[in-house]
C-alpha cells in the first residue's frame, strides 16, 4: 500500500524527535511505499539536512512551521473573502477562548456545551481550510487586524475564563502569530493535483500521524476529503509537552527541546516569556486539536499507558486504543548486556546516569543522594554522563550549577600527602575516550539511576535495560510501567529513598545480577524493534480492510476498468510479481519516484459511509 507518513520536528530530518522511530519503522515495512510530509521546526534542522533514506520513500515534501510564511498567490481582502473568514475563524476563537473543561469531544457523552464547544472548534477548523484551499493560503487574514478583533470579542465574551478576559493586544498579536504557524499546514498544497498532476495526499492509502499537533492537521483534511484512514501515534502527548511548557513560563527556541518545542512550533520565535492569557489560549488551542484528532483518528496507538491515560482524558475512544511501545535496537547492547551486571571492566560500586543535563532530570536531587550514599559506602563513585550533543543548546546554568554543586559536597580526596586529589564524582560526555558508545557508558558501572522528576516514555532506561544493569528509578511518567518489578523505584525529589534503593543494590550485587537478567529478559521480549513494527504491519493491513479508500480505475475514454488492480494487491510480499510487461501487479526496481506514470489516471470519489472500526471489512468496488 502507499502510506502518507507526517511528521513535525522528526524523520526525515537528519535531528529531530522521533526521527529514530520513523527510520526503524520505514525501514522495517519495505514492503510498503512511502510518502513523507514534513514540517519542521527550525532553521537549524533545516540546514542539518535529511538522513539517508530507504528506495521506497517515493516522495518527500517539506514546509517551515517557524519564519515568515511564504507569499500567498492572488488577492485577499474582498468582502465575501473577510465575511467568510471572520465567520469560521469567529468559531474557532470562541472554542479556545471558552472553558476549557467544558470542551469535552465528540463522542465523550457530555452533554450540553461541551459537546457544541468541540463542534464549533471542528466547523471552524475545516472551514478555514476550505477557506485556504480557495483562496491560496490564511497567513495574512490570520495575521490581520480582523483576527485580531474577532479574537478580542471572543475573549471578552460572557463566560470566558479569567485568563482569556485578561488578555490584552499584545497578547492577541502573540496568539495570532502563533496560530498562524500552527495552522499552516492547512495552505499548504499536499492534497490534490498540482504542479504536474501530483495527486498528493489523495493518492495515499493510509496517513501516519508520527505525532499529535501540527502534523495530524494534514490527515484530518485527507480524512475528511478522500476518505483516506487516519493512524495517529503519540509517544509523547503534545497536549502535556504543552502544559510543560506553560508552567516553565518561557518559551525557548523553535524546537530547542520537546516541551518548549510544543509551544515553540506555534509560537514567536524567540526566548521571551509568554504571559498567563497566551498560554491559557495556546493550551486550550492544544486541547481541541487533540479532541479533534482523536475523534477522528481511525485508530490511536499510544506508546505506553501513561500516554494512553492522558489520551483517555482528552476523550479518546477506548475502543480505538491500542498501546504500543516504540521499538529500541537491541544489538547495539548485546555485548554488554551479555556479560551480566557487573562486567570485568565495569566498577560494581559506582553508579551511572546517563541522559541530558536539564531542570527535569533532576541532577541536583542525584548528588544530595550520592551525598548519603557516601557516608555509608565510601568506596562509592558517580559517573554522569551526558548525552548532549555539541550543536544542541545548553540549558541555562543549568549544568555548571551541577558541577559546581559537585564539587561543593564531594572536595577532592587524596589517599595520603604524596598522591594527587580525586573527586568521586565525574562528569563526562558521550563520545569521549572512556564512553564512546550509549553500550559503553551503561556498562561502565554496576547500578544505572535514574532521577527524573518528569518523564515520558524512559528510553534511557529501557537502553539501561538491554544492557542488562540493575536499575533505581524515579516513579514518573511511564516507568513503573516498563520496569515491571525488575528495578527498585522511589519517589521523585526524594534523595534519601534514592540512595537507601542505591546502597541496597551496591551492597547486594547478586540481587543486582538478577535483577538486571530479568530486566535485559523484559525489554528484549516488549521494547525491541521487530516488536515494534510487526505490530505496525498488522495495524496497517487491518486499516486497509475495514476502511479502504474507493478508487476507481477508468480508460482513455472514461469508461470504467473493472478488475484493474487485483485483490491480491493488497497482500503482503511479492505474489502478484508476474512477467516484465504484463502489467498485473508487477513491481518495478528502484525508487518509486523514479518509476513510470501508470498509463491510466485515476479519479478520486468522494468517501462512502463507513462502518466502525471492528465491525468489518467494507465491500470493495473491485468486486473479489
Amino acid at each position: 500500500m502507499r502510506v502518507g507518513l507526517l511528521t513535525e520536528g522528526g524523520y526525515p530530518y537528519a535531528t529531530g524527535d522521533a526521527r529514530v522511530w520513523c527510520d526503524r519503522l520505514v525501514r522495517g515495512l519495505a514492503q510498503h511505499e512511502f510518502e513523507v510530509y514534513a514540517l519542521s521546526r527550525g532553521p537549524g534542522q533545516e540546514r542539518a539536512g535529511w538522513g539517508e533514506l530507504p528506495r521506497h520513500v517515493g516522495r518527500v515534501c517539506t514546509a517551515p512551521l517557524w519564519g515568515e510564511p511564504e507569499p500567498r498567490r492572488g488577492g485577499w481582502g474582498g468582502r465575501r473573502q473577510r465575511r467568510r473568514f471572520a465567520e469560521h475563524f469567529g468559531e474557532l476563537a470562541a472554542a479556545i477562548s471558552a472553558p476549557y473543561g467544558s470542551g469535552a469531544p465528540h463522542g465523550s457523552g457530555v452533554p450540553g456545551r461541551s459537546t457544541d464547544q468541540a463542534d464549533r472548534f471542528a466547523n471552524g477548523l475545516h472551514g478555514l481550510a476550505d477557506l485556504a484551499g480557495e483562496y491560496g493560503g490564511l497567513s495574512a487574514a490570520l495575521r490581520s487586524e480582523d483576527a485580531v478583533r474577532t479574537l478580542e470579542r471572543a475573549c471578552r465574551a460572557l463566560g470566558a475564563p479569567h485568563g482569556a478576559q485578561r488578555a490584552r493586544v499584545a497578547d492577541l498579536l502573540t496568539v495570532t502569530e502563533a496560530l498562524e504557524r500552527a495552522l499552516r499546514p492547512l495552505s499548504l498544497d499536499w492534497y490534490g493535483h498540482g504542479a504536474g498532476g501530483d495527486p498528493g495526499l489523495s493518492g495515499v492509502d493510509l496517513c501516519h500521524a508520527a505525532t499529535g499537533g501540527a502534523a495530524v492537521l494534514p490527515g484530518l483534511l485527507a480524512k475528511r476529503r478522500f476518505g483516506t484512514p487516519l493512524l495517529l501515534t503519540e509517544y509523547g502527548v503534545r497536549l502535556r509537552e504543552s502544559y510543560l511548557a506553560g508552567a516553565a513560563g518561557a518559551v525557548g527556541a523553535v524546537g530547542a527541546s520537546g516541551a518548549a518545542g510544543a509551544c515553540g512550533a506555534v509560537g514567536p520565535e524567540g526566548g521571551r516569556p509568554l504571559s498567563g492569557p497566551v498560554r491559557s489560549l495556546l493550551t486550550a488551542f492544544h486541547g481541541r486539536l487533540a479532541a479533534e484528532a482523536y475523534a477522528r483518528a481511525d485508530l490511536i496507538t499510544p506508546g505506553n499507558t501513561h500516554t494512553r491515560r492522558w489520551q483517555e482524558r482528552c476523550g479518546a475512544d477506548r475502543e480505538r486504543l491500542r498501546t504500543v511501545y516504540p521499538g529500541m535496537d537491541a544489538a547495539r547492547f548485546a555485548e554488554v548486556g551479555e556479560q551480566g551486571a557487573a562486567p570485568s571492566e565495569g566498577d560494581d560500586r559506582t553508579l551511572v546516569w546517563v541522559g541530558r543535563i536539564e531542570p527535569p532530570k533532576d541532577v541536583i536531587a542525584l548528588l544530595h543522594a550520592f551525598a548519603e550514599v557516601r557516608r555509608w559506602q565510601p568506596d562509592a563513585r558517580l559517573r554522569i554522563i551526558e548525552t548532549r550533543r555539541g550543536e544542541d543548546p545548553e540549558p541555562d546554568g543549568y549544568p555548571a550549577h551541577c558541577r559546581a554543586l559537585a564539587d561543593h559536597l564531594f572536595p577532592d580526596e587524596a589517599a595520603d600527602a604524596h598522591s594527587a586529589g580525586d573527586n568521586p564524582v565525574s562528569f563526562e560526555r558521550l563520545g569521549d575516550p572512556e564512553v564512546p558508545t550509549l553500550a559503553d557508558a551503561y556498562g561502565a558501572g554496576g547500578v544505572v539511576v535514574q532521577s527524573s522528576v518528569v518523564e515520558g516514555f524512559p528510553v534511557g532506561l529501557v537502553e539501561a535495560m538491554l544492557c542488562g544493569r540493575a536499575t533505581v528509578s524515579t516513579d514518573v511518567g511511564a516507568v513503573c510501567e516498563v520496569i515491571g518489578g525488575t528495578g527498585l523505584v522511589v519517589p521523585p525529589r526524594n534523595p534519601r529513598a534514592l540512595a537507601d534503593a542505591c546502597l541496597a543494590l551496591l551492597r547486594d550485587a547478586e540481587r543486582g545480577a538478577r535483577l538486571g537478567a530479568a530486566a535485559r529478559a523484559r525489554a528484549l521480549e516488549l521494547f525491541t524493534v521487530e516488536q515494534n513494527v510487526a505490530a505496525f504491519r498488522g495495524i496497517y493491513l487491518e486499516l486497509m480492510s475495514h476502511c479502504p479508500v474507493p478508487r476507481e480505475e477508468v480508460g482513455e475514454g472514461g469508461g470504467p476498468l473493472p478488475f484493474s488492480r487485483p485483490a491480491e494487491a493488497h497482500v503482503p510480499g511479492r505474489w502478484t510479481a508476474g512477467r516484465d510487461g504484463d502489467g498485473f501487479g508487477h513491481r518495478l526496481p528502484g525508487p518509486a519516484a523514479s518509476r513510470p506514470a501508470p498509463e491510466h489516471t485515476p479519479t478520486w470519489a468522494g468517501p462512502p459511509p463507513r462502518e466502525p472500526l471492528g465491525v468489518g471489512p467494507c465491500p470493495s468496488e473491485e468486486g473479489a
